[in-house]
């Protein structure tokens, strides 16, 4: 079948198309996951390591809040950097090394990450942070004693319990300098309503050790103040509020107007800030530059957490289950006509079963193809039906007159005369072509029928043609002409290609009327030689040209062989030319005649030949 198939229905197309659609939808799948569990690691990583940053800066600034200088923070360092994979480093500002737990030379980042002051800190990097800027951690000479923080604490019990006897509910918190202070269940400072028999005061009153602290702040501040001329009231002019769980201060001032008193507000927070941060300098250690880094030798690695698992499974098995799906799809879309093809081939033949074509692809091709083998196996079936019954006939026509000749002569009936010979022989000339037209058909059939190839001229293959078969046109009244145009030469067995065109020619004479032309012609034409013979008889119907060449067909539908002859003379011409490597067709029309064209391969001349015409 040469039939085109549009590209749209095409198999392979199709396949193609479904695989560029699950390879997208995969493709898609994985970028859309990619993107999501990326974006999600990457977020929980910087969240990750922030908080890794915020700790650090968190613990060393206790660090230095609580000790007086670095000497041995070095196993700190140690400890946050195998904890967080970072490596940390701490300097002097002009960058001198204090601690560092990368190997020694190691050069430290382009730039520090923050600055180490427990005494000027980030308030809003910072928890805990004081609005002063100094760490809460910083007590310096508030700490309590051990007796002191004991004595405190059962206090704290005490007022606890009073608290409780009154249905409210209060934990004990310690701060940083020691000291134990009631707090609300949210972790905010007491207040609110006091019960009568809670403020006996014992709690909150200051130790000897805040009191000599608180002492010591007051003349910082007040040399401070009377350097901005600035006045406190009496008799205590500044007091430290125990019930936060950071050290705050409160002070009187004494009367002024309202500007003055905005002013003077002003300059006693900035003197209690820098005589707090004076008298809590030696207790703790110097600022220092913090330099963050990757690591010694960091490891990249990508743990998944359980929700993004959870994704890559999901996506995989819905990719898989759509995958699957559409697999199915197609495959049983595919399977089917294949299937019904598979079921009409395992039928007998005799039933000459038939596919339904419901596709335009190269299976429905296949279905219309198995139909056409299918039509074409029964017309062969009953060709050969036909043809062992034409077979029958052709061998017992002849036979029976012979025989019945013989037993009317062999009883005496009629005198064996020689016309009665001569009608004998001709029945058996008969049957002996038949029988070598069989032969002959079967040898083409089975590729062993022998060809003696020479170089032949086709006008003298035309002449020995027409000679052969002038005498019996001649006496059917029709004239037989000869036409050859140049020389063409073709490599033949000159007795099958005269037995070829001697079948035509007889076949002409017996289909051309008395009075009519046979015409033999030869020419060559694109490195072939033609050969036509055209005759002005009866033609062939329409309906009739696909079967001329098929084996016991004839014109007329009565089995006479003298009218039709036997119907192998067309089939064998086609086997002779098949033979030769050439092809026959033929072209009719009812009433004006037939003409049959012969192509084969053309061939030079030979040199003798081409000589002897010099």
């Amino acid at each position: 079948m040469s039939r085109g198939i549009p590209l749209r229905k095409s198999l392979l197309v199709r396949l193609l198309i479904t695989s560029v659609l699950i390879a997208v939808c995969s493709v898609a799948a994985t970028a859309w996951l990619a993107v999501q569990t990326t974006t999600r690691a990457l977020q929980q990583e910087q969240g990750q390591v922030l908080a890794d940053d915020m700790d650090i800066l968190q613990q060393l600034s206790g660090y230095a809040a609580t000790h007086p200088d670095w000497s041995g923070v070095e196993k700190t360092v140690r400890t946050l950097s195998d904890r967080t994979g970072r490596r940390i480093a701490l300097t002097t500002s002009d960058r001198r090394t204090i601690a560092d737990s990368a190997a020694r030379q190691t050069a430290l980042p382009p730039r520090a990450a923050a600055t180490v002051d427990p005494l000027h800190t980030d308030t809003f990097t910072q928890p805990g942070a004081q609005l002063s800027g100094i760490d809460p951690r910083a007590v310096g000479p508030y700490r309590l004693t051990a007796t002191q923080r004991r004595r405190v604490a059962k206090l704290a019990l005490v007022r606890q319990a009073c608290f409780a006897r009154n249905k409210i509910d209060m934990d004990i918190t310690l701060t940083p300098s020691g000291r134990s202070v009631l707090t609300n269940p949210d972790g905010s400072a007491e207040s609110g309503y006091l019960p009568t028999e809670c403020a006996d005061g014992k709690l909150y009153a200051s130790t000897a050790t805040e009191k000599k602290a608180l002492d010591g702040l007051t003349s910082r501040v007040a040399a401070c103040l009377g350097r901005h001329d600035v006045h406190l009231a009496t008799p205590l002019p500044l007091t430290v509020d125990h019930t936060a769980t950071s050290i705050k201060f409160r002070y009187v001032l004494g009367k002024t107007g309202n500007d003055q008193r905005d002013a003077a507000t002003a300059t006693v927070s900035r003197c209690i800030d820098s005589a707090r941060r004076d008298q809590l300098a030696p207790y703790a250690a110097p600022a220092a530059e913090l330099f963050l880094g990757t690591g010694e030798s960091p490891v990249p690695r990508f743990d998944m957490s359980a929700a993004n698992k959870a994704k890559v499974v999901g996506v995989a098995g819905l990719v898989l289950a759509l995958t699957v799906a559409v697999t199915a799809l197609v495959a049983t879309r595919l399977v089917r006509p294949l299937r019904a093809l598979t079921q009409a081939a395992q039928q007998p033949p005799e039933q000459h079963v038939r596919v339904p074509v419901t596709t335009q692809d190269e299976t429905g091709i296949l279905a219309v193809a198995f139909n056409e083998l299918t039509e074409r196996r029964e017309r062969m079936e009953a060709q050969r039906k036909a043809m062992v019954s034409d077979i029958a006939h052709e061998l017992r026509t002849p036979l029976t007159n012979i025989r019945g000749w013989l037993e009317v002569t062999r009883d005496g009936i009629v005198d064996p005369d020689p016309e009665l010979l001569a009608s004998l022989h001709e029945e058996a000339v008969v049957l002996q072509r038949v029988i070598d037209d069989l032969q002959d058909l079967a040898a083409a059939d089975a590729g062993v029928l022998g060809l003696h190839r020479e170089d032949v001229r086709a006008d003298e293959l035309l002449e020995q043609v027409a000679a052969a078969h002038r005498v019996g046109a001649e006496a059917a009244g029709i004239r037989l002409l000869t036409s050859v145009d140049g020389m063409p030469w073709l490599d033949a067995d000159p007795v099958r290609m005269r037995q070829a065109l001697g079948n035509l020619v007889s076949n002409a004479v017996r289909h051309t009327p008395a009075g009519g032309t046979i015409t033999l012609s030869a020419r060559g034409q694109d490195g072939q030689v033609v050969f036509e013979v055209a005759d002005t008889g009866t033609g062939i119907a329409p309906e009739d040209l696909p079967y001329v060449f098929d084996r016991f067909w004839r014109a007329e539908k009565s089995r006479s062989r003298r009218t039709g002859g036997s119907g192998l003379g067309l089939p064998i011409v086609r086997q002779l030319v098949a033979a030769h490597g050439g092809t026959v067709t033929v072209t009719s029309e009812p009433g004006a005649g037939s003409v049959f064209t012969l192509r084969l391969p053309c061939t030079k001349a030979p040199a003798s030949s081409a000589a002897e015409n010099d």
